[in-house]
């Protein structure tokens, strides 16, 4: 499960994959309900649009459901009527970050840790997105990051409590952007759901920096 990310390399990695910048701000790092940039094919080109991180289906009410449907289990995403619509309709795109983030339990207790390539270089995630109309008649697009089992996996098994299933983001290699992207066929799409190589990434410890104390009020 990824709920928390690092986007702050996100504009070197849309222009290396040869993609426009993108024309609207965002945060550097992403939780869900935040905006963020994700790259789409448009013909033969890559185009990098805003979306809301946490998948707001087209039958949603409000937006409150994206702080539940950031990640999208490969299982079922097929199933899920948060998910299953975007995934018939094969709208896949790639989620450009420098890094993720996990809880480690290694001392007992929860330790955000942030895993990245060991050549510090961004890279592209698997993810889905959907399209959902909101109050004032425009369309907002979404996505959740897709994640598979990853108990044997060297690095991503180490995170997360003990009970909890261990999952992971799908890293997709620069070579398969335009099949995952263009690909139509769902044994096809599957294909591409892969673990990442342990051996090009590696995890330190970054604990979210404490909050600056309130000022007090003068008496």
């Amino acid at each position: 499960m990824c709920a928390n990310y690092d986007a702050s390399k996100a504009e070197q990695l849309v222009l290396d994959f040869g993609a426009l910048a993108a024309t609207f701000e965002y945060r550097s790092e992403i939780y869900p309900g935040y905006d963020a940039p994700v790259l789409v094919a448009e013909g033969d080109a890559l185009v990098p649009v805003r979306a809301t991180f946490g998948l707001i289906p087209h039958w949603a009410k409000d937006t409150k459901i994206s702080r539940m449907t950031y990640n999208a289990r490969s299982e079922t995403i097929s199933k899920l009527p948060s998910y299953r619509h975007a995934w018939k309709l094969r709208q896949f795109c790639l989620v450009p970050v420098a890094s993720f983030y996990e809880p480690s339990y290694e001392t007992g207790k929860p330790v955000r840790w942030s895993i990245r390539r060991v050549d510090t270089q961004p890279f592209a995630l698997a993810a889905i997105w959907d399209r959902w109309k909101n109050p004032e008649g425009l369309w907002q697009r979404s996505f959740s990051l897709i994640t598979v089992n990853a108990t044997d996996h060297p690095l991503m098994k180490r995170f997360h409590a003990p009970e909890d299933e261990k999952r992971s983001v799908v890293v997709v290699p620069a070579a398969r952007n335009a099949s995952w992207l263009g690909t139509t066929d769902e044994e096809d799409a599957r294909e591409h759901l892969n673990l990442f190589d342990a051996a090009a990434f590696t995890a330190i410890a970054a604990p979210r920096p404490p909050r600056k104390a309130s000022a007090k009020p003068e008496s």
